[in-house]
């Protein structure tokens, strides 16, 4: 029998509670070795993206991993994301979601156009990286009202589910 992660049925979880609260699904990622991402909007090595329907085109949240397409700065790009690089899944409007450790060097199969390695961050920690002082590098088009960004150097508020 294969050995199964949680983690992918875990984000995808938490991806159809904020589409049901009617809340923005983000997701923070740690990029290096097998994401594909625009290098632009990776800060400190790590991304956050909105994931949302509105955002994205052909989503898919699959067990290996995330990918879709969503504009930045008005120009479609194609995104892939392994499982293991998500450390953080949450909604935007309340913080609430789920947090995961921060991923190792995992050797993977990536597509082109990598970005390249970036230091892996602190076990325990999660700085949400943003493309503007306080603003998350944001897909598909400006938000509503200004996220609620961490201080430099604090981790996001997190609450767990119940």
């Amino acid at each position: 029998m294969p050995d199964l992660s949680t983690k992918p049925y875990l984000i995808r979880a938490i991806y159809e509670w904020c589409n049901d609260s009617g809340f923005t699904p983000y997701i923070a990622v740690a990029a290096g070795e097998g994401v594909k991402v625009p290098p632009e909007h990776v800060k400190n090595g790590e991304i956050v993206l909105n994931v949302s329907a509105l955002a994205t085109n052909r989503l898919t949240l699959g067990n290996e991993a995330i990918e879709f397409q969503a504009r930045f700065g008005g120009v479609a790009r194609d995104v892939y994301v392994p499982i293991e690089r998500v450390i953080a899944v949450y909604a935007k409007e309340n913080g609430q979601g789920m947090a995961f450790e921060p991923a190792r060097s995992v050797p993977i199969s990536a597509p082109d156009s990598i970005v390249p390695e970036a230091p892996a961050p602190r076990a325990g920690s999660l700085e949400l990286a943003s493309s503007a002082p306080g603003r998350p590098a944001e897909i598909g088009g400006p938000p509503t009202r200004p996220p609620r960004a961490p201080a430099p150097g604090q981790r996001p508020r997190l609450k767990r589910v119940k």
